[in-house]
């Protein structure tokens, strides 16, 4: 009903004693000034001003919204600012949520970027799997998701409605087969799953866990699950003495080593598509815009790095 336009009026109005000051003050023309009194006046239903000769005084209740323009005019500027702060990246707040594997790898490197880049932009960061981050970005109370999703299924997997959402493909991360470095299969160049379908497993998230029984039942055998840990330096840790073999991504395999451990490609092969998830409105906001745009930067290098690496037919980790 009053809008700001209509108090700064009457505080000109107040200070300068006439519409003809008011106008000047502002720089509007009388008429202008008049009109939008007028306004004003409709719009609270009671005179706002009245006419003595060349001047105005203003009536009880135009001095009530004299009174409050002040402030009101304050927090209004001081909002435009915060605003055009955070749209010209001198400030600005993103709520970054990424699973432990990219966490140790992406994240890192990206909010290295954005520090160098934009040091007033603040990134707070959680740690969580994909159902838990996107869960959190439909809240609201998450601004980016680094998620990620096995071949032939989806980062919603069919519970989420992905048009909602804009997904931007970060980094194709291959699948490996860890075994005890003494394991009969430790020295082939390829294993194939079946080889495995009756060693006992070691299975990682519920996503992971649910991607280990789809292979296995692929292969033509049911995946033994004897131990569940969403650790991997615990899964290297159970690999290594030999109580079970496990999958386990590149991006793992870049951060974490054990000297009893091999990793071994496998048949078939396995791969997981790792996206940054948002909103389209929120990837209008600059400061995600940035965000986005360094973890992009930072999965690049792993893929620079993995291509310069070359294909190797096993790790020792």
């Amino acid at each position: 009903m009053i809008d700001a336009a209509g108090l700064r009026v009457m505080r000109a109005i107040a200070d300068e004693g006439s519409f003809t000051a008011a106008a000047a003050a502002l720089g509007y023309t009388q008429p202008a000034i008049s009109q939008m009194v007028r306004r004003l006046e409709q719009r609270t239903g009671t005179a706002l001003v009245e006419r003595i000769g060349r001047n105005v005084r203003l009536t009880e209740a135009g001095l009530v919204l004299a009174r409050h323009a002040g402030p009101v005019l304050s927090a209004l500027d001081a909002a435009e600012e915060e605003v055009a702060a955070i749209a010209g990246l001198r400030s600005g707040r993103v709520r970054l949520m990424a699973f432990p594997s990219a966490s140790a790898t992406l994240v890192p490197r990206a909010l290295s970027l954005v520090k160098q880049r934009f040091p007033d932009v603040s990134i707070s960061f959680t740690e969580a799997e994909p159902p838990e981050s996107i869960a959190a970005l439909r809240a609201g109370d998450c601004d980016l998701a680094i998620a990620f999703a096995y071949e032939g299924t989806d980062v919603g997997r069919g519970e989420e409605d992905l048009d909602a959402y804009e997904i931007t493909p970060l980094l194709e991360d291959e699948v490996r087969l860890a075994v005890p470095r003494h394991h009969p299969v430790a020295d082939q160049e390829t294993v194939a799953l079946a080889e495995l379908a009756g060693e006992p497993w070691i299975a990682g998230c519920p996503r992971c866990r649910g991607h280990l029984v789809q292979l296995a039942d692929a292969a033509g055998f049911r995946a033994d699950v004897a131990y569940e840990t969403e650790d991997y330096v615990a899964v290297l840790g159970l690999v290594a003495e030999g109580l079970g073999v496990a999958l386990i991504p590149d991006l793992i395999l870049r951060t974490v080593h054990h000297d009893d451990v091999v990793a071994l490609p496998m048949t078939p092969s396995s791969r997981r598509t790792i996206t940054a998830v948002t909103t389209p409105d929120l990837r209008r906001v600059p400061a995600v815009a940035a965000t986005l745009e360094a973890l992009a930067e930072s999965a690049g290098s792993q893929s620079r790095a993995s291509t310069i690496r070359g294909p190797e037919p096993a790790f020792s980790i």
